[in-house]
């Protein structure tokens, strides 16, 4: 076991810890650029890494009632059929599978990073906008839109393993501006579960998981995820928050312009 792998899970389950971020909009870049891991693979392994570590954050939401299991299953309507119809049409049309498609994959990511990097900026923004317009007013449509946008993220994740963390809760912020924020938090983190799960599943039997590097990346990863929710309350976001997009914009950046 690469002793690097363990610290690099650490690194990260900290910044996931103090900021709520998902890992992989910090994982997989992290496994791509700086460790050379192909990446299909590294997409593939960040999947069910994200989907070990967040079950622990889902247990914990539950139990303190701040999950609201509509939102849960109607976003997932949306990500499980879309996570999965990706996979596929990936493995059917690209030559080599999910191993030929992995410029598309790099490109996707970036794209994704940029995404996550304006949603962290503009989250408060976009709630304070819904508030004033009357966002979520109809039920049926909102669960609709709901829907639409758990197959975005279905589609997003099962390529690039980023999205449903930043993203997904933004667009939450959107539709459901009334509902309070930790509850936001919550919903999205459960839902995250079954999509890293069944994404990650269709990666391995598609032979794109490295069994030995997740079982590094969650030996630092775990410790790394507690100690930084025990730093969470003593740094201040609005410090943190922008430092984290600008990585992000960067890291985005240099995936795309790799092509």
């Amino acid at each position: 076991m690469d002793l690097m792998y363990p610290v690099a899970g650490f690194a990260v389950g900290a910044i996931v810890g103090l900021t709520g971020v998902g890992g992989g909009s910090l994982m997989t870049p992290l496994l791509v650029l700086l460790f050379g891991v192909n990446p299909a693979v590294a997409v593939g392994t960040d999947l069910l890494y994200a989907a070990v570590t967040k079950a622990g954050g889902t247990l914990a939401h539950s139990l303190r009632g701040t999950v609201d299991w509509q939102i849960t299953r109607a976003l997932a309507y949306g990500s499980i059929p879309g996570a999965i119809l990706t996979l596929l049409t990936v493995h059917t049309f690209f030559p080599g599978g999910l191993e030929g498609a992995s410029k598309l994959i790099s490109f996707a990511l970036g794209i994704a990073l940029l995404l996550t990097a304006i949603s962290l900026v503009l989250r408060r923004h976009v709630q304070a906008f819904a508030q004033r317009h009357g966002f979520g007013a109809d039920p049926r449509h909102t669960f609709r839109l709901t829907v639409v946008t758990g197959a975005v993220l279905g589609i997003l994740v099962s390529i690039s393993s980023v999205g449903a963390g930043a993203l997904g809760v933004t667009v939450l912020f959107l539709l459901y501006p009334a509902l309070p924020a930790h509850r936001i938090v919550g919903s999205d983190i459960a839902h995250a579960v079954p999509l890293t799960l069944v994404a990650g599943a269709g990666h391995w039997l598609l032979g794109s998981i490295d069994w030995v590097l997740l079982g590094s990346l969650l030996v630092g990863s775990l410790p790394g995820i507690w100690l930084g929710s025990l730093v969470a309350a003593r740094v201040p976001e609005r410090v943190l928050r922008p430092l984290l997009a600008v990585m992000l914009v960067l890291v985005g950046a240099k995936l795309i312009m790799a092509r």
